[in-house]
Formats: C-alpha cells, sequence, structure tokens
C-alpha cells in the first residue's frame, strides 16, 4: 500500500501527465486542420516561415487518431521528441516514488546544447528549398 508521503511526491508527475492527457484529448477532439479553432504561428504570421513547432498540433492530432505517417510528413520533430519527453517523465515518476533527489538540471548542459543545435537545424532546413519536405 502507498503511504501518504508517497502519494504526495507522485502528484506532480500525476499532474504532468493528467495535463499532457487533457492537452492531447482536446487537440485529438478539436481538429487543428478546421481554420478557426487555433491561433496562426506568430512566426508564420510574420515572415511566411514555419517554426520548429509548426505542424506539432496538427501532429497531435493526427497521433490522437493513430495516423502515424501523417504525424511524421507534418512535424517529425515533434514526433520525434515524444519518446525522449516520455523517458524523462517516467525518470522523474521513478525518482520520486523512490524518494530520490530529482537533479537541479534537467541534463548535462552539453546535452542540452545538441537538442538546442537540432531544433535550430530543423528550423533553418525545413524553410530552405530542398528541405520543403519537412515543411507540412
Amino acid at each position: 500500500m502507498l503511504q501518504s508521503s508517497t502519494v504526495g511526491r507522485l502528484a506532480a508527475p500525476a499532474g504532468v501527465l493528467l495535463l499532457a492527457v487533457t492537452v492531447v484529448g482536446y487537440v485529438g477532439a478539436i481538429d487543428p486542420n478546421e481554420s478557426g479553432h487555433y491561433p496562426t504561428c506568430p512566426f508564420l504570421a510574420l515572415t511566411g516561415y514555419q517554426c520548429p513547432g509548426c505542424g506539432s498540433l496538427r501532429t497531435i492530432h493526427a497521433l490522437a487518431h493513430g495516423h502515424v505517417r501523417e504525424a511524421f510528413g507534418l512535424n517529425v520533430f515533434a514526433v520525434a521528441m515524444i519518446p525522449l519527453l516520455a523517458f524523462f517523465w517516467v525518470r522523474w515518476t521513478i525518482a520520486r516514488a523512490r524518494n530520490r533527489p530529482t537533479r537541479t538540471k534537467a541534463a548535462d548542459p552539453r546535452w542540452i546544447w545538441v537538442l538546442f543545435g537540432a531544433i535550430m537545424i530543423f528550423w533553418l532546413v525545413r524553410n530552405l528549398p530542398f528541405g520543403s519536405f519537412l515543411a507540412a
């Protein structure tokens, strides 16, 4: 049986999971492909170029309906990040359940810079003519 202190320690990971499930449920129910439901990306509206997150709502909608191939076509980077986010959430939840200290840093700064670089390269390439297949 779980002690009340364990339940308290798991409150934050449970809240994040509830928020994620709520967001996926909402985006799965309210189609972002229909105009008027969500605002346009400000970067896209100002520049005409897609940001790294453009297509993410449509990607989540496609995944919520089991359309994995379509999701990859909309934003491959967002699809690739889901397992990474899930890994960090599971690691955090296990640490909280075992009452182990959680890191003060999310990851080694070098990995954060690698991720930042990958995002910047994805952003650049998807807006170049030869990378148009990344911009849906």
